[in-house]
């Protein structure tokens, strides 16, 4: 039956009503899917509480961003709260991925609902990318300099991709002013209309069930699963919150385009990029640009490259596909954060050296 087919036999309002969740021994995945809706939120909520405050230019962004933490009410604790939540965001939609793709539920009829989710981590990425500049520290600088030159290597439309992101040949104020408008406008409006529609789409066909995987029991949707949904969330913020007072995101020293300087030994994106960093490392720029564009093409469409979809059968190729996939990302990470670190302590040798 297809989603289709779906939309046509049951009401929405009816169907959400009748909706029951198995249980089942991977049960507890199911949860990672509502606390990425909760994290994604939170993020609306606090960004816009930061919106109050902010100045998106080069010379006043950085000490916005310091009246902020120092003078606004909570206004610290709020940014530190933006941030880590940001960074959960990402670490629980890659589990909220590999979960689905690993109990196959990208099956008949939910393809469209993975191709949504696929465009979602897309558009996660797509804001801590574009809001990492924002606070126009030197990190920022420099790791956004490093991550606009990249597409450069993307055959015919690099350069104009580069030059769409930064508005000029290097990293400006115009880079900000754009990184700023894709930031709060153009992937909010984007990331809210897919959201609801994987949202819509998820209620609707339910929850699907690992191949081969012998149901425990059922429990509805309203209110024993809400319920249990919402203890994640309060516990998720609860963490978060500790987290954001304990240790508050740090600000880095501003960064003065009229004093140009050389990037700081060690400097890197975040740690959800720091596999592609690594990649760059070992293989040409237009290699890597290739090989991810083709693991992403056959990430897409695995729904109908699996050729067990149709059936209650498991698919052993695609799962250690996936576990691939997550031993090459540790595996880079893991490098990357060791180069980093070497790089570091030469750079503090040198310095000590007379």
């Amino acid at each position: 039956m297809t989603l289709i087919d779906h939309l046509h036999l049951r009401e929405p309002y009816d169907a959400i009503l009748a909706k029951v969740v198995p249980r089942h021994r991977s049960s507890i995945w199911y949860y990672m899917g509502g606390l990425a809706l909760f994290l994604f939120c939170l993020q609306i909520v606090t960004g816009v509480l930061l919106l109050f405050y902010y100045q998106p230019t080069p010379e006043a962004a950085h000490q916005s961003v310091e009246m902020l933490i120092a003078k606004a009410p909570f206004g610290g604790v709020i940014r530190s709260l933006h941030s880590w939540s940001a960074n959960a965001l990402i670490a629980v939609v890659f589990l909220h991925m590999f979960s689905t793709f690993f109990m196959k539920s990208y099956r008949s009829p939910r393809q469209i609902v993975w191709l949504t989710g696929i465009v979602l981590l897309l558009l996660m990425l797509g804001f801590c990318f574009t809001g990492y500049l924002l606070p126009w520290d030197s990190t920022a600088y420099f790791a956004t300099r490093i991550g606009t030159e990249i597409p450069k290597a993307i055959p015919f439309f690099g350069d104009a991709i580069s030059g769409l992101l930064r508005g000029s040949k290097n990293v400006t104020g115009a880079t900000l002013t754009r990184l700023f408008g894709l930031h709060v406008a153009v992937l909010p409006l984007i990331a809210v209309l897919v959201v609801a529609a994987h949202v819509t789409m998820t209620a609707l066909l339910g929850s699907a069930m690992p191949p081969g995987t012998v149901a425990k029991g059922k429990t509805r949707f309203i209110p024993q699963y809400v319920l249990g949904e919402s203890i994640v969330w309060l516990i998720g913020f609860a963490l978060l919150l500790i987290v954001a007072v304990l240790h508050p995101w740090e600000l880095g020293p501003a960064y003065d385009l009229t004093k140009p300087t050389e990037p700081p030994a060690g400097v890197h994106p975040e740690w959800y990029f720091m596999f592609l960093y690594q990649s760059l490392k070992y293989i040409p720029e237009w290699a890597a640009v290739v090989f991810y564009t083709l693991v992403f093409i056959f990430w897409t469409l695995v729904p109908w490259l699996d050729r067990r979809a149709g059936t209650n059968r498991k698919s052993p190729l695609f799962t250690w596909c996936g576990i691939a996939a997550i031993l090459g990302m540790i595996a880079l990470t893991t490098l990357a954060y060791i180069s980093v670190a070497d790089e570091q302590a030469k750079a503090e040798k040198t310095v000590e050296s007379p």
